[in-house]
């Protein structure tokens, strides 16, 4: 590896809500020399040592390898949420992209790749205590999000068999919210045209309270924190990312003056589906069905081997996210462009 002052880190999918923290951490780092952002389009964002390059890792013709020869390690955060109606291209995009990405890793001898798994690609757990990251990785096999990370849980498994030098990392973070990508995700999850002034506390007098809604959130930069300190770190494996407390009607309840109402799941997922079905919901009720049974992680690991620790709560995080909802916040690239709508 090269001495610590010219590390050359590689960032794929560098502009979206993930990718624009650990991009601008990364070149804050006087650890760092260089970092190369790749992403579909150039954005007119220029962090402090950091050069960009146009990829599309959905193409048979990116030569990755040739991208990614002298890094010192390969950061992987590129994804594709949308077209949630069409599964083979989300697959093509994050299934074979991500494969592609491990496979020209291993050819330019990269030793270190970083991969954005997610709870997502976590099997059925509980709702009552935290499980570690020994928890089986199967996903919700009906959501094409968490098939697609689970699926290239088992091909790291078997990179790590084939490539015991390249030091593997997989970072399994809860739900990220961020300020600056509260317009990305208003169109992502709620679609293009859902006013994002309706996320205020007064015109919500009454909440859902969904048996089974009970998630962790973490703040983008928190995770960024440690996408950084695992590039730095001599460590391998997973790793569970997120803050306290747990996100569940009551919490939300209290944190927008609403009064939970209980909601029989059958009846919110036929309204998810039929709106869904009809095209007005981008996200899915295959989605829905697997956020109901995603389990609550312990974070243990990344405390003590990472020396990490979230600065934010999770209600800090979701405050944030909701004024960014209300005032149409974005940032400098194409993924997360603010626009308010309402």
């Amino acid at each position: 590896m090269s001495s610590e002052a010219a590390r050359r880190i590689v960032v794929t999918g560098a502009t979206g809500n993930v990718g624009t923290s650990v991009v601008r951490l990364l070149s804050e780092d006087p650890e760092v020399g260089s970092v190369l952002g790749l992403a579909r389009r150039i954005p007119d964002w220029s962090p402090p040592k950091t050069d960009w390059a146009a990829v599309d890792l959905g193409s048979e013709q990116a030569d990755l390898a040739g991208v990614f020869a002298g890094a010192d390690a390969v950061v992987h955060l590129a994804w594709a949420f949308q077209p949630t109606h069409d599964p083979a291209r989300t697959w093509r995009t994050n299934v074979l992209g991500g494969i592609r990405v491990f496979e020209a890793v291993a050819a330019a001898k990269v030793p270190a790749l970083v991969h954005a798994s997610s709870v997502g690609a976590y099997s059925p757990g509980p709702k009552d205590h935290a499980v570690d990251e020994s928890w089986p990785t199967h996903g919700w096999p009906d959501a094409a999000y968490c098939r697609e990370k689970a699926y290239l849980e088992r091909t790291l498994d078997t990179f790590d068999r084939a490539h015991p030098r390249v030091r593997v990392v997989r970072m399994r973070p809860a739900f990220l919210f961020k300020r600056e990508s509260a317009s990305e995700q208003r169109r992502i999850f709620g679609g293009r045209f859902l006013p994002g002034p309706l996320a205020r506390p007064e015109l919500l007098p009454v909440l859902p309270d969904i048996p089974g809604l009970r998630v962790q959130a973490l703040h983008t930069d928190d995770a960024a924190t440690a996408y950084r300190l695992a590039v730095k770190s001599d460590v391998r494996g997973a790793f569970n990312l997120a803050a306290d407390p747990p996100i569940d009607a009551g919490l939300l309840g209290e944190m927008l003056g609403a009064r939970p109402v209980r909601l029989p799941r059958p009846a919110a997922r036929s309204a998810i589906a039929a709106a869904w079905g009809l095209h007005l919901l981008p996200a899915s009720p295959h989605l829905f069905d697997a956020v109901l049974r995603l389990p609550l992680m312990d974070c243990t690991r990344a405390r003590a081997e990472l020396s990490w620790r979230p600065e934010r709560t999770a209600t800090e995080v979701l405050e944030e996210f909701l004024q960014g909802l209300q005032r149409g916040e974005g940032a400098p690239t194409e993924p997360m462009r603010g626009r308010k709508v309402g």
